[in-house]
């Protein structure tokens, strides 16, 4: 089998179900990856966070399975499940051996057609308090916890689809009804707008005879109105700063960028690596190896459906003054536009990428969950090979000209710096 350029069969059910077969019968495995075409973008301001809450509400059992008992069956299988929540996707996911494929079939169809029977309010209660301790737990009880959302809400103008946290506000997380929920699964919830891969090792014939047999009687209750197509901007620069219950000081500086599989976005991801990808790129080697002013410093590409965004994040060292560090940023970047990359990073980049992205391809579950990726934005689930040549064709001037695009415009700056006396003993109702 040649990874990078598979055999596959997609077609659609009555219903509008797409589907996406291929097999790979090197291990007795099959993985299931159904994404359904809704996070968090397709919320409302008021009205966050329950795409994520529905990850949650969608393992609470449907009209054929009790409640907890997806997990028991697929375990007791000696399978692994989850799922996930983006600001353009929600996806479910398991992998079992071949001869339990009809199994998972099975429940992901039936909480497709039959979640709204097995719904109840003390299930709805009880996702509610998970979901706002995790909001607490991870967000707001935790250090640097509130970063992201305060960069998101600052960097996308007010109302826009990526302008607040996928896990939604918590004064929106625990105000969700019955009708809510059930207003949120006819609207997004459908076959019509999900895509399910089936991978591995399987029979075709006997698979699509199972797939018509479980999801085919499924009605599509409403049309998805598609997103608009939103042009984020900056008009000026944004400085925010926070005090928080932290150790060291942190700076975020983040730019609007590509969204996935635009222009720039392989230049951008590239750009990433060599600012930050190992101990010997630029600005780890600079800020944490020579001059140690920094503790740590990350650089990343996020691309999403509708746009993307590059983050720079450093932590300082003890006494060190983030504008120090933001300063030694700026003019890593300022040489990166003029003189571009030597042609040994640009090939140590660009083998280090290529060497993760086939790695994790060897894995059936992340296969699957790729083939829906490519499926989801290209419209193609055989993108692998178009994937890669997208960072095999980035040069130096591109690579410049990708640095003069984005990094001349306004950004977003952050500062987390420790609480004062005051703010902890506030912090501590002292």
């Amino acid at each position: 089998m040649d990874l990078l350029n598979i055999e596959y069969e997609k077609y659609n059910l009555k219903n509008g179900l797409e589907v996406v077969l291929f097999r790979d019968s090197s291990l007795p495995l099959v993985a299931s990856n159904i994404w359904y075409k809704v996070g968090s973008a397709n919320e409302r301001k008021g009205k966050t966070g329950i795409a994520h809450l529905f990850e949650h509400m969608m393992f609470q059992g449907s009209k054929n399975v009790p409640k907890e008992m997806h997990f028991k069956y697929i375990q007791e299988a000696g399978g692994s499940l989850n799922g996930s929540t983006s600001f353009d996707r929600t996806n479910y996911y398991e992998k079992v051996p071949s001869n339990f494929l009809e199994l998972i079939l099975w429940l992901e169809s039936d909480r497709m057609g039959y979640f709204i029977p097995a719904l109840t309010q003390e299930k709805l209660d009880n996702q509610i308090s998970v979901v706002r301790n995790e909001r607490l737990e991870r967000y707001d009880n935790q250090p640097y916890g509130l970063a992201w959302e305060l960069i998101i809400s600052n960097l996308y103008q007010n109302g826009h689809p990526y302008s607040w946290p996928t896990i939604g506000f918590l004064q929106d997380i625990t105000s969700y009804t019955i009708e809510d929920v059930t207003e949120f699964f006819k609207t997004y919830y459908s076959p019509s707008n999900a895509c399910l891969v089936i991978a591995g090792d399987f029979d075709n014939s006997k698979t699509k005879e199972l797939i018509e047999k479980y999801f085919g009687n499924i009605s599509t209750d409403k049309k998805v109105n598609h997103l608009k197509n939103y042009r984020p901007y900056l008009n000026e620069n944004v400085f925010l700063s926070r005090e928080d219950n932290v150790q060291l000081e942190r700076i975020y500086l983040t730019w609007h960028s590509e969204k996935a599989y635009g222009e720039y976005d392989a230049a951008l991801d590239i750009l990433s690596d060599i600012l930050s990808g190992s101990k010997s790129s630029r600005l780890y080697k600079n800020l944490v190896f020579e001059k140690e002013v920094a503790q740590d410093v990350t650089a990343y590409q996020f691309s999403g459906k509708l746009s993307g965004f590059f983050t720079i994040i450093a932590t300082a060292k003890p006494g060190v003054k983030l504008d120090l560090l933001k300063e030694e940023i700026l003019k890593e970047l300022n040489k990166l536009k003029s003189d571009g990359v030597t042609e040994k990073e640009l090939i140590k980049s660009k083998n280090g990428i290529k060497s993760s992205f086939i790695y994790s391809m060897q894995n059936i579950d992340s296969l699957a969950d790729q083939i829906n990726s490519y499926n989801f934005f290209l419209n193609e689930p055989n993108s692998f090979n178009f994937d890669l040549k997208r960072f095999e064709e980035v040069e130096n001037d591109k690579l410049k000209s990708t640095v003069e695009k984005y990094f001349s415009k306004p950004f977003v700056e952050l500062q987390i710096i420790p609480q004062s006396g005051d703010e902890i003993k506030k912090a501590n109702n002292l």
